[in-house]
């Protein structure tokens, strides 16, 4: 009867398990720390092979913890489900038992634009002094060590700082007399963000990185463009996010609208390729160059007639007195 029962609850368990869309779970490597330690926090997500899921985002300052870094993801899978690992490091500066309060997990099946959540568990770590032994003898303060004035130092630093300062002055006397003799012209020439863009893919389709086995660099090269086309068109700093808060930004842009789905399936694409070690078909390498260059040419802010591409804005002369 005891096998029996074991086989069934089993059976169900495996059910249950094969029924059941996504899981999360979140752990540290111990919960018991001095102050000022590094605590090691991982969220980790099981979905099926169907569902894609964003970085999730954690609060700069929780109660108690201050955050100090993201990590980067890893990525896993077997035939049924892939595993995804999110890791943070946080710090606490108080003796305390502090909490890690529930986060929500954004996902979606593929195919699908509405995102839907899964809440972790709170977590709770404590954090604790150095523990100091009364029982032993208190020791006194050891009386400061006087260190005798080195002299010639000093009048050797002060040399050196007078050659410094007149050495300074006459060049700079000299350089405004050669500027103060003619006029200079002023010439500032901004190059749109499209066309920055536009070179840069152009340049890294003839290096054939991926063709030569190099796709990692290939993917890191061709994100790091668009990337950059980002910062420079929606003025955000999208190098140093991920690609879930890159997706957050472009939605708060109405210019971005129509690239919302091309840039979360670009970037997660690269994701895998270069966090996970992904490798992508022919066609997915040259899928994502159409793609880059769709991001930029659906972007491309019109703003009057440009001759060329480089726009020369202004161009004076500035006499220097």
């Amino acid at each position: 009867m005891v096998k029996f029962f074991c086989m069934i609850f089993l059976l169900v368990s495996g059910l249950l398990i094969n029924a059941q869309t996504i899981s999360v779970s979140v752990e540290t490597d111990t919960t018991d720390y001095l102050v000022g330690d590094f605590i090691n926090y991982k969220i980790e997500v099981i979905t099926r092979k169907n569902i894609e899921v964003l970085n999730p985002s954690l609060p700069d300052s929780i109660t108690n913890l201050e955050f100090i870094s993201r990590g980067n993801p890893t990525f896993t899978e077997n035939e049924k489900f892939n595993t995804t690992v999110f890791p943070f490091v946080l710090a606490g500066y108080d003796s305390v038992t502090a909490t890690i309060p529930p986060l929500a997990v954004e996902y979606r099946s593929i195919g699908d634009s509405s995102y839907k959540s899964i809440t972790t568990d709170s977590l709770s770590v404590n954090i604790h002094t150095v523990l100091v032994s009364t029982a032993e003898e208190i020791k006194d303060v050891k009386s400061p060590v006087l260190i005798p004035y080195n002299w010639l130092l000093l009048l050797l630093w002060i040399a050196i700082a007078a050659v410094v300062i007149i050495v300074t002055s006459y060049l700079y006397k000299k350089y405004k007399r050669k500027q103060a003799e003619k006029p200079v012209e002023k010439k500032i020439i901004i190059i749109p963000p499209h066309v920055k863009a536009f070179r840069a893919l152009e340049v890294l389709e003839n290096e054939q990185l991926w063709q030569q086995g190099k796709v990692k660099a290939y993917h890191s090269r061709i994100t790091e463009i668009i990337r950059r086309y980002f910062e420079e068109r929606f003025n955000f700093l999208s190098l140093e996010l991920t690609t879930s808060e890159t997706v957050h930004q472009l939605k708060n842009i109405k210019e971005s609208e129509i690239i919302h789905n091309v840039t979360f399936d670009f970037l997660s694409n690269a994701d895998l390729v270069k966090f996970a070690k992904f490798q992508p078909l022919k066609t997915l390498n040259e899928e994502m160059m159409n793609q880059a260059k769709e991001i930029v040419q659906k972007t491309i802010k019109v703003e009057g007639d440009i001759a060329g591409e480089e726009e020369f804005v202004e161009s004076e002369e500035v006499s220097v007195q």
